[in-house]
C-alpha cells in the first residue's frame, strides 16, 4: 500500500542502527573465515593486518568527502544521489543501474554462500538437509524482515552482530592470554613483510572486505537526524571494521607463526580459523564459530537485500524504474514492492542454479558476489570522484580543501587501485578458471553504458522529466549543464 501524498514519517533509526546494518553487511565473521585464509595463502601472508590498516585508512578518507555528499543529500540516495551532486545526472543514472546490478548480485551470492555453509554445519552435526533448503529458508526469513519496517531489521542485525563479534573477540582474547605480546609479532607492519611480494593481493582482499560499509546513505530519509547520524555511522563503521580485522588477522599470524601462517592457510584454507576456534576455545568455541558463521551469513544477506530494495525505490522515484518499486508501506513504512520484487528476483536465480545442478558456492556464490563487489568498489572509487567533481562545479566557492580536496583524492586514488587489482585478479577473487565468469566484469561498463545513453535519451526527447533525475535528494542543488531542476520539497512519487 502507497502512501503518496501523506507526509514524510519521523525517523526511526538513530546512529547505532544505521552502524548494525552497514557492518552487518560487511559481515566481519564471514570476511575472516572466508576472505583472510585467502590472503595469508595468496598474498604477502604475515603482512594481511598491515593491508587491512591501509585499507582502513584509504577508506576513512573516502569517508571525510562522502560526508560532505550524505549532508547535501540527506544522507539518502547513495551513490545515486552522491553522483548526481557531483558528477551530474547521466554519471548517476549508469551509476545507478550499476549499484542495483551490483548490490542484487552480492545479494544472491550470500544467499548461496548461506545455503551452502549451513548445509555444512548441519552435516558436521549429523543432521542432513539439502543446500538449497536452507537457502529457500534463509531467502523467506530475508523477505518478511524486508518488508518490514527497517528498524526491525536493525534490531535483528544488532543480536546477530553481537554474536559473531563476541566470539571473535573471545578467540582474540583466548590467543592473547596464551601467547601474551608474542601474539603480536611486529613483523606484520615491518616495510619488507608488509610491501613485499603478494602485497598487491592483500590488499585487493582486504579492500572487498569492506563490502556494504557505505550503505548509511540510502538510510537517511529513514533516519532521525540523517545529516548527523549517516557521516557518524559511516566513520564509526569502517573504524570498527578496519580496526577488528587489523587486530583478529594479527592475532592469527601471532598463533600460527608469522613464517608459517602462509603454508598453513593454504593448507587449511576456510578451516584456518575453525582450527584455532577448536584450539583456542574448545570444541565449544568451535561449534559457536561454525554457527555464527551461518547467522553472519544471513545477516549480510538482509543487509544487501535492504540495501538493493533502497535503490531499487529512489530509481523508481526518478521513473529510472517501474513507478511501482518507488511505493512505501502505509504502516510499516519500507520499500515493500521493491522488497517483494528483490527476493522474488533472488529466489529466481538461486533455483536456476539449483535446477541446472550447479554448486551453491563454486558456481552461484563466487561469480555473484565477484561481480557485486568489483561493482560497488567501484561505485564507491565514482564517489570519491564525485566529491572532486562536486568542488569543481560549485559556484559559491568555499569549502575546506581537506574535506572536499585532499581526503577524497586519496580515497579515490586508493579505490581506483583497487578496482584495478580486482579486475586483475577476478579469477582468484572468484575461485573460478570458467572464462564465462571471467568475461563478468565486462557487464559492469555495459550496464553503465546503458544509463549513459538512456539519460542522453531523456534529456532530448523528455527534458521535463530529465530535469528531475538525483535533485530530490540533494538540498543545495549542484550546477549541471542541463535543463534547470525545479525544487522537489515535498514531492514523492507513489
Amino acid at each position: 500500500m502507497s502512501t503518496s501524498g501523506s507526509p514524510p514519517p519521523s525517523g526511526r533509526l538513530g546512529t547505532g542502527h544505521i552502524l548494525f546494518l552497514i557492518v552487518a553487511a560487511a559481515a566481519p565473521l564471514s570476511a575472516m573465515v572466508g576472505t583472510v585464509p585467502l590472503a595469508f595463502a595468496f598474498g604477502d601472508g604475515a603482512g594481511v593486518p598491515a593491508a587491512f590498516l591501509f585499507a582502513g585508512v584509504t577508506l576513512l578518507c573516502f569517508s571525510v568527502g562522502y560526508a560532505v555528499s550524505a549532508r547535501r543529500t540527506g544522507g539518502s540516495g547513495g551513490f545515486y544521489a552522491s553522483v548526481a551532486d557531483g558528477l551530474g545526472r547521466p554519471p548517476a543514472v549508469a551509476a545507478g543501474y550499476v549499484a542495483l546490478l551490483s548490490y542484487n548480485c552480492a545479494t544472491i551470492g550470500l544467499a548461496g554462500a548461506l545455503g551452502y555453509f549451513t548445509q555444512l554445519v548441519l552435516a558436521a552435526h549429523g543432521l542432513t538437509v539439502s543446500w538449497e533448503w536452507c537457502a529457500a529458508v534463509g531467502l523467506l526469513l530475508t523477505a518478511v524482515l524486508g518488508y518490514r519496517e527497517i528498524a526491525l531489521s536493525a534490531r535483528v542485525l544488532a543480536l546477530l552482530m553481537l554474536g559473531e563479534i563476541g566470539v571473535l573477540a573471545a578467540l582474540d582474547v583466548a590467543i592473547l592470554a596464551r601467547h601474551g605480546l608474542h601474539a603480536l609479532p611486529a613483523t606484520s607492519f615491518s616495510p619488507h613483510t608488509a610491501a613485499g611480494h603478494g602485497a598487491g593481493v592483500s590488499l585487493m582482499f582486504a579492500f572487498v572486505s569492506f563490502i556494504g560499509f557505505e550503505s548509511a546513505a540510502l538510510y537517511g530519509k529513514e533516519a532521525r537526524d540523517p545529516r548527523r547520524s549517516v557521516p557518524r555511522a559511516t566513520y564509526a563503521a569502517v573504524t570498527l571494521i578496519a580496526g577488528f580485522y587489523a587486530l583478529t588477522s594479527w592475532l592469527a599470524v601471532g598463533a600460527v607463526g608469522s613464517d608459517r601462517v602462509r603454508e598453513v592457510a593454504g593448507k587449511q584454507m576456510g578451516d584456518l580459523f575453525f582450527v584455532l576456534g577448536d584450539d583456542f576455545l574448545g570444541k565449544a568455541g568451535s561449534t559457536g564459530l561454525q554457527i555464527l558463521l551461518c547467522t553472519s551469513l544471513f545477516a549480510a544477506t538482509l543487509a544487501l537485500h535492504s540495501a538493493a530494495n533502497r535503490y531499487a525505490q529512489v530509481l523508481a522515484e526518478d521513473g529510472l524504474l517501474p513507478g511501482a518499486l518507488a511505493a512505501e508501506h502505509a504502516r510499516h513504512r519500507s520499500p515493500h514492492r521493491a522488497s517483494l520484487a528483490q527476493s522474488a528476483l533472488t529466489a529466481v536465480v538461486v533455483g536456476g542454479f539449483a535446477v541446472a545442478g550447479l554448486d551453491p558456492y563454486a558456481d552461484l556464490t563466487t561469480s555473484m558476489l565477484g561481480l557485486g563487489t568489483l561493482g560497488i568498489v567501484a561505485l564507491q572509487a565514482l564517489a570519491a570522484l564525485s566529491v572532486l567533481g562536486l568542488r569543481l562545479r560549485r559556484r559559491e566557492g568555499g569549502g575546506h580543501w581537506w574535506r572536499e580536496v585532499v581526503a577524497p583524492l586519496l580515497g579515490f586514488l586508493g579505490l581506483a587501485a583497487s578496482v584495478w587489482l580486482v579486475v586483475g585478479n577476478f579469477d582468484m577473487l572468484t575461485g573460478s578458471p570458467s572464462q564465462v565468469i571471467a568475461a563478468l566484469p565486462w557487464l559492469l561498463p555495459l550496464v553503465a553504458a546503458g544509463g549513459l545513453l538512456y539519460a542522453a535519451r531523456l534529456r532530448s526527447a523528455r527534458p521535463a522529466r530529465y530535469a528531475l533525475l538525483g535533485t530530490r535528494h540533494t538540498t543545495t542543488a549542484a550546477p549541471d549543464p542541463g535543463p534547470a531542476a525545479p525544487a522537489l520539497s515535498g514531492d514523492r512519487h507513489a
